[in-house]
C-alpha cells in the first residue's frame, strides 16, 4: 500500500544536519506514485548541499579473474558456476600501467584494481602492491583496491603501496545475505572495513539491487551503509549472467523510477557520501542520464573508454549539463 510522505520535511531534516529515522526510511519505500518528483527533487538539493562541485568516478582493472572459492551467486567469478569468465591469474604490471594512464588521460579521477578470490595473498599482493607503488609516484590518479577479505597485514601493505581507498561491497541487507552467499558472511565484510578503517583506508562499500531482496532489505542495506559511512557508496543494478544461479532472475521490477528511487533513498540516508551509479546503468539509465545526474555525483567509468569518443562525450556533456564540472584530456 502506498503512503504520503512529508518529503519537504524530511528534506529539511537532513539539510540542517538531522538524519532520518528507520521508520522515516522505510516509509519513504511506500511512497505514492504521485510523490517521486518531490523524490527526485529532494535528492537533488541534497546532492547540491552536501557534495563537491567536482563529479567523482572510478574506474578498475579485472586483475585477477576466476576461479573464486566463494559461491557469491550473482557472480560469473565464482569456481561452483559454469560461466563464461575469463580465467586468469595477476595481469602483468605493463597492462596495470597502461590502463592505470589511459584512464588518467580521460581524466577519471579513481582506479581500482580488482581480484576475484576470497583474498589476495602472498607473492601476488607483494607484486600488486609493487604496481601500486609504481603508479603512485607516477601520481595523477586516486588508487582503490578491492581484494576481497584481507587481514590488518595484508591492508597494511596496500597502504605502505600507496592505495588510499579500500572497496569492499555489503551486497545486500544483513538478513538477506546469507540467502545469496554461503562461504563467508556479512559480518566478515563489515570486519575487513572496519579494519581498513583503522588503518587510515577510505571506504567504498555498496550493493546489488534485484537480486531478490524487498524494498525493506534496500533500505536495512542502506542503514548498515549509515553506520559505515562510506566515502563512495556504489549501487549496482543486476545484470544476470548466464550461469549463475541468478541467471534467470526476475528484473522486472527494476524500472528507471525504481532504480532512481533507491538512489533517492541512498541519497537521503547517506547525504555525504559520493553516491555512484555502477554496474546497470547503461540499462537501465538508458536515455535518462539527465535524471540520474541530479541525484549521484559518481559514476562508474569503465566500459565507456574503449566504446568509443561518442560515450565517453555524452556523459562527460550530461555530467557538466547537471550542473558539475568534469575536466578530460584527449589521449
Amino acid at each position: 500500500t502506498c503512503v504520503m510522505v512529508d518529503i519537504d520535511t524530511l528534506k529539511t531534516k537532513i539539510l540542517d544536519g538531522g538524519s532520518l529515522t528507520e521508520a522515516e526510511a522505510y516509509s519513504l519505500c511506500e511512497i505514492e506514485p504521485s510523490q517521486h518528483e518531490a523524490l527526485w527533487e529532494a535528492a537533488a538539493e541534497i546532492t547540491r548541499r552536501f557534495c563537491k562541485p567536482e563529479f567523482d568516478s572510478c574506474s578498475i582493472i579485472n586483475a585477477r579473474s576466476g576461479r573464486c572459492p566463494e559461491d557469491c551467486k550473482w557472480c560469473a567469478q565464482s569456481a561452483h558456476y559454469k560461466t563464461s569468465a575469463d580465467v586468469y591469474g595477476l595481469v602483468s604490471r605493463e597492462e596495470c600501467l597502461k590502463t592505470a594512464e589511459e584512464n588518467r588521460l580521460h581524466g577519471v579521477r579513481r582506479f581500482s584494481l580488482v581480484t576475484s578470490g576470497r583474498a589476495l595473498t602472498g607473492r601476488e599482493l607483494t607484486k600488486a602492491c609493487g604496481y601500486f607503488r609504481e603508479m603512485s609516484e607516477n601520481g595523477g590518479i586516486g588508487l582503490c583496491a578491492s581484494m576481497g577479505l584481507l587481514g590488518p597485514g595484508e591492508l597494511q601493505s596496500l597502504y605502505d603501496a600507496g592505495v588510499r581507498r579500500y572497496h569492499c561491497n555489503l551486497e545486500t541487507a544483513p538478513s538477506h545475505f546469507a540467502t545469496l552467499c554461503s562461504t563467508h558472511t556479512i559480518e566478515d565484510k563489515i570486519r575487513t572495513i572496519e579494519t581498513a578503517r583503522k588503518i587510515g583506508f577510505e571506504i567504498c562499500s555498496g550493493g546489488i539491487i534485484g537480486m531478490g531482496e524487498s524494498k525493506e532489505d534496500v533500505v536495512d542495506m542502506l542503514l548498515e551503509l549509515r553506520e559505515i559511512q562510506p566515502e563512495a557508496l556504489p549501487i549496482n543494478f543486476l545484470l544476470p549472467i548466464p550461469g549463475t544461479p541468478l541467471e534467470h532472475a526476475d528484473i522486472s521490477g527494476l524500472t528507471t523510477e525504481y532504480c532512481l528511487k533507491v538512489l533517492c533513498l541512498a541519497r537521503l540516508l547517506v547525504p555525504k557520501s559520493d553516491i555512484r551509479c555502477a554496474a546497470g546503468r547503461e540499462v537501465y539509465f538508458k536515455g535518462k542520464e539527465k535524471d540520474l545526474l541530479r541525484v549521484v555525483d559518481s559514476i562508474f567509468a569503465s566500459g565507456y573508454l574503449t566504446a568509443g569518443g561518442q560515450g565517453i562525450q555524452d556523459t562527460i556533456r550530461a555530467i557538466e549539463e547537471a550542473g558539475f564540472t568534469y575536466e578530460i584530456e584527449s589521449a
